[in-house]
């Protein structure tokens, strides 16, 4: 008597391959994990190098050979997640990071919304270096109004095109623009055109995903924010199918002189594909104050904390939101003080 087989396997089907996200939200736990305690004690200096410190204990257990892109700086400013250490045990695969373990390190330290832990892998070669670029011009938004993001063109009128494609009137859209002196023009345009603005004090991540996850209060992104903080954007944008734009904005001609010199292309926009160009990218934040986007540390009981992280892939298109509890003491015992 022949039996069917309950599960018929199609030789032809791919077989999920390694996720590394999923490895990659450890890593964003540790870091929020050791960067909580800090939360509003006014030391955003120490806030930082907790999470540095947590993430980099984290980054130890996943395997590959990791090259960082965009860190914390220099060797000799940041120890640590410096730009071009090599994380990792050396085993494939042969990946790009981009590192932001404390975003919104102001944030932190005076218990505002919306600080993250962050963290992007790509393939070898395929992340925007920055070189002496800091900043960028920024614009971006959801799959819906992808198409319609327009450095060059005039903003009131991006900002009509945004309402029509959402069947709303100019006055229901909202604009999301980091609160500093060189977008006052900006801002003003934005409200003489009709729209609304949401000024936040730090936090270009936070605020890029802000712009493109659905049901958001806010319906683009724009301004001059960090040319680090772009890149990352752009990892976790590619994953949501939405769209980034950036252009590098020299902050004095010395710095343009230097970006010239490297080789930058001052007039070129670039893409979230520019940006990031490899497609297989992996993206994890986990919240450490709360916002919009993700609930921060909390501790419900005496002996334990809870996080929310948001981990992507672009490869499988799939997002999680990964709600975790951890016993604190049992986290000590196994990694030291720092949790």
């Amino acid at each position: 008597m022949s039996r069917t087989p309950i599960l018929s396997l199609d030789p032809t089907t791919q077989l999920p391959d390694r996720n590394l996200a999923l490895e990659l939200v450890r890593v964003t736990e540790a870091a929020a994990l050791a960067a909580a305690p800090l939360v509003g004690m006014g030391d955003k200096e120490a806030a930082d190098q907790a999470a540095v410190d947590g993430m980099r204990y984290a980054l130890r257990s996943v395997s590959m050979d990791g090259l960082v892109v965009i860190g914390e700086g220099e060797k000799d400013e940041a120890p640590m997640l410096y730009n071009g250490e090599h994380i990792g045990d050396g085993s494939p695969p042969q990946v790009d990071i981009a590192v932001d373990p404390l975003e919104g390190t102001t944030l932190a330290a005076h218990g505002m919304p919306s600080a993250l832990a962050v963290i992007a892998l790509s393939a070898r070669g395929t992340m925007f270096d920055p070189g002496p670029c800091v900043y960028m011009e920024k614009m971006a938004g959801s799959p819906e109004i992808a198409d319609l993001l327009d450095l060059d063109r005039p903003l009131p009128e991006t900002l009509r095109l945004v309402a029509e494609r959402k069947g709303a009137q100019v006055r229901d859209v909202m604009v999301v623009v980091l609160d500093r002196p060189r977008h006052e023009e900006g801002v003003r345009a934005i409200r003489e055109a009709g729209a609304r603005v949401r000024l936040i004090a730090h936090g270009d991540v936070s605020a890029s995903l802000l712009a493109v996850t659905e049901r958001s209060p806010v319906d683009l992104l724009w301004g001059i924010g960090g040319t680090p903080e772009g890149v990352i954007s752009a990892a976790a944008i590619k994953c949501l199918g939405g769209q980034i734009l950036g252009r590098v904005w020299p902050r004095d001609e010395q710095e343009r002189a230097a970006a010239l010199e490297g080789g930058y292309d001052l007039k070129r926009v670039l893409d979230r594909d520019d940006l990031v160009a490899g497609e297989d990218v992996f993206f994890s934040a986990t919240g450490i104050t709360d916002g919009d986007v993700l609930q921060g540390v909390r501790y419900p009981t005496a002996g334990g904390a809870t996080t929310e992280s948001l981990v992507m892939r672009t490869r499988s298109g799939t997002v999680r939101r990964v709600r975790a509890q951890h016993d604190r003491a049992k986290l000590r015992a196994v990694s030291g003080e720092r949790f």
